[in-house]
């Protein structure tokens, strides 16, 4: 049996365009797959930025939304993207994996982005 989609996630419509904004201004790392353990921020870089930036800014880094619990808790924001500094492309191809297709789409077109903004489309030739 196929899992569904849990319909509590949504779409951060606002960390999407927050990503978006990042990219076109330079700010990603073209890393490979499967590098975003190493590049995903830890418990405690996480609890930083919050305590210094606030949870507002900490969900711009989440493509999802779980609105199961409150905004002002971790377990709200789902699918990190990047380091609170970067998007990653590690990070946009673990969003893509792990999200499924309901959130698939803004991933696609943000890969696509870093794709396109990586000098002579090198990263057409790493694995996907």
């Amino acid at each position: 049996m196929l899992a569904q989609p849990r319909r509590n996630l949504k779409l951060n419509e606002d960390a999407f365009a927050f990503a978006v904004q990042l990219v076109k201004q330079g700010h990603f790392v073209a890393d490979s797959k499967g590098e975003w353990s190493q590049h995903c921020p830890s418990t405690d870089e996480e609890n930083e930025f919050i305590r210094a930036q606030g949870f507002s800014e900490y969900a711009k880094w989440h493509l999802g939304i779980d609105d199961r619990y409150p905004e002002n808790t971790k377990r709200r924001y789902k699918f990190p993207y990047g380091d609170f500094k970067n998007v990653h492309r590690c990070g946009v191809l673990a969003v893509q994996a792990r999200a499924g297709e309901y959130r698939q789409s803004a991933a696609a077109q943000l890969r696509e982005m870093l794709e396109a903004k990586t000098p002579f489309n090198a990263l057409r030739q790493m694995s996907s």
